[in-house]
């Protein structure tokens, strides 16, 4: 496999790149006037270290101290366990943190909450510095200088908006700030924005590597930056441009991959369908996983029969896998879902007789969560019981976005530490997601034949029989390959013409479709945040998920607190001046 490159190029620099792996409350002071920063060499070293800090990890720890999976770049606690598509999984106080999160009565000395904070801040100060060192670099051309600046921008401008979405109310520091101990009472939403619309405008078409951010990516964020703001006239102006003309950093026009699945192997990555992944690599470091998505290294299936040695959590929550479910003419079932819901095995153990489910499933089920009877990739038929760790605490699902292979372990696995990395990118935007962001910005707008178009698109790839899961040439042999034979019931099928008839199905039609295509990648809780209906999903899925597991009895959602993490306590304790605290506690905590 492949290099990465900024992995590479960060190794080679490393003289450079030293002097960033600062705290944010610790600048650099005379650091930055290092006649060796100060060259086209030392600031492309900054800002591959600013590309380096995206997966949160410093070494095999979090940026800044803690455990790699409190920083994960894919969000899976704050976005996905907490949003419904997971249940946390593992044992009852195996992470123990994480219990509380996932039923909203988490407090803000919750380890989750100051990771999270110290590793995007690090990010962003490794952003303010290129800023800072790039406009004293007197080798550079006026386009280059642009390029550093706006991959800087639009870097800065990620870390601020997980932020944003994450607390709401955070503190604002860029290349000119002196005094670090700002207070949050400012919406940073207007800074992030600057910053993508700068990328935007400045940033070349393609780049030199396809690591690196382009216009198109920076267009893509922005646009998104806008939905988040519901400022649906200025982001359908930006995505109306990103579908007609956007390219990968490699060139590529955007579209989709013609199989679901290759969104998620190495590879196939960085494909047509990425707008901006942050990359990872596997068995680049013999010390341990460093660059091989160490925020996901919990989340393999593990039992006791299970080929991976570690530990079961991120198990797809039985309310998720029933939004698969299809009716007799490929479409879903919008309100009612778990009442037709998917037949799994709770509380069979693998010795038991099982058949699956043989109605109508939305194929992208089996390539988002592992469930009892249905081929695991190439590592065999799923067994139920035997790989899950205590079903009647999460359920019976398996996690699967973030696993490599069998066949391609040796390259794409990396097995250096007690728990397994891998050398899947993490896509933050991927083309579908661009799709259904335009979609609900036309919807919002009341162009309902367009939103549906964008829709059947995302669901016309769905139907394509190639990116089914089929069954094994060889069950006994799963790495020989796999029949034409479907293994499942699949039907999946686009809007009939003129079915988003008003605005409230198309949206409820487009929030639904978000649910499926992107299940297991982070973004549903924030989601269901901005589109103001957190507390009713959510309080409906702990309603229901209790009939099946036990995990999240005390789950309850209220809407005007749960809506944003509390601010960590150890950072207001930081910023205290003069005995007062210069950071406010969000409402509610």
């Amino acid at each position: 496999m492949r290099t990465k490159i900024y992995i590479a190029l960060s190794m080679a620099l490393a003289v450079s790149i030293s002097s960033c792996k600062k705290s944010l409350d610790k600048p650099l002071l005379g650091a930055l006037e290092s006649p060796l920063l100060q060259t086209k060499d030392g600031v492309n070293g900054l800002l591959i270290g600013t590309y380096a800090a995206l997966d949160g990890m410093a070494g095999t720890s979090a940026i800044g101290g803690g455990n790699p999976w409190e920083t994960s770049p894919d969000n899976w606690v704050l976005g996905g366990v907490a949003g419904g598509d997971a249940n946390k999984g593992s044992i009852a106080g195996d992470v123990s943190e994480i219990e509380p999160i996932m039923q909203f009565y988490s407090d803000p000395t919750n380890v989750f909450y100051n990771s999270k904070w110290k590793a995007d801040y690090e990010g962003i100060s490794r952003a303010n510095n290129v800023l800072k060192v790039v406009a004293k670099v007197t080798t550079l051309t006026d386009a280059e200088k642009a390029n550093i600046i706006g991959q800087a921008r639009f870097l800065r401008g990620h870390y601020y908006f997980d932020l944003r979405k994450v607390f709401k109310n955070v503190p604002y520091i860029d290349e000119t700030t002196t005094n670090f101990n700002q207070p949050n009472n400012i919406d940073v939403w207007a800074k992030i924005e600057a910053d993508f619309d700068f990328a935007y405008k400045n940033l070349p078409a393609t780049q030199a590597s396809v690591g690196m951010v382009n216009k198109w990516a920076a267009g893509s964020y922005l646009a998104k930056t806008y939905l988040y703001e519901q400022k649906y006239l200025q982001a359908k102006t930006v995505f109306d441009d990103v579908i007609l003309n956007g390219v990968t950093s490699n060139g590529l026009k955007y579209g989709l991959n013609d199989k679901f699945d290759d969104n998620f192997t190495p590879e196939t990555e960085n494909s047509k369908e990425a707008v901006f992944a942050i990359q990872m690599a596997a068995n680049v470091d013999p010390d341990g996983p460093t660059n091989a998505n160490n925020g996901d290294m919990l989340n393999f299936p593990y039992g006791t029969n299970s080929p991976f040695p570690c530990c079961g959590f991120y198990q797809p929550s039985a309310d998720l896998v029933n939004h698969f479910r299809t009716d007799n003419s490929g479409l879903p079932y919008l309100d009612d879902f778990n009442s037709h819901a998917i037949k799994n095995d709770m509380h069979l153990p693998s010795s038991a007789d099982f058949t699956p489910d043989a109605g109508n499933i939305d194929p992208r089920l089996d390539w988002t969560a592992g469930r009892r009877g249905i081929p695991y990739l190439d590592w065999g038929v799923h067994p139920g019981d035997s790989w899950v760790r205590d079903q009647s605490y999460a359920g019976p699902y398996s996690p699967i976005k973030n696993v490599y292979w069998n066949g391609t372990q040796d390259v794409d696995g990396d097995n250096h530490s007690w728990a397994p990395g891998s050398a899947i990118n993490y896509n933050v935007i991927r083309f579908a997601d661009v799709l259904l962001m335009a979609a609900e910005v036309e919807a919002q707008q009341g162009n309902l034949v367009k939103a549906e178009d964008y829709v059947n698109q995302v669901r016309n790839r769905a139907a394509n029989p190639i990116g089914f899961v089929h069954t094994y040439i060889d069950p006994a042999n799963p790495t020989k390959g796999f029949t034409n034979i479907p293994a499942a019931n699949y039907k999946v099928s686009p809007y009939p013409g003129g079915a988003f008839s008003s605005q409230a199905y198309a949206l409820k039609a487009i929030y639904f479709e978000r649910k499926i295509e992107l299940a297991m990648e982070g973004h549903r809780f924030f989601d269901l945040v901005r589109w103001g209906i957190a507390d009713t999903e959510l309080n409906n899925y702990f309603k229901y998920q209790n009939t099946v597991t036990t995990d999240l009895r005390s789950g309850k959602y209220v809407k005007g607190k749960n809506d944003y993490y509390p601010i960590p306590q150890r950072q207001i304790d930081l910023s205290a001046s003069g005995g007062s605290p210069v950071l406010k506690q969000n409402s509610g905590y």
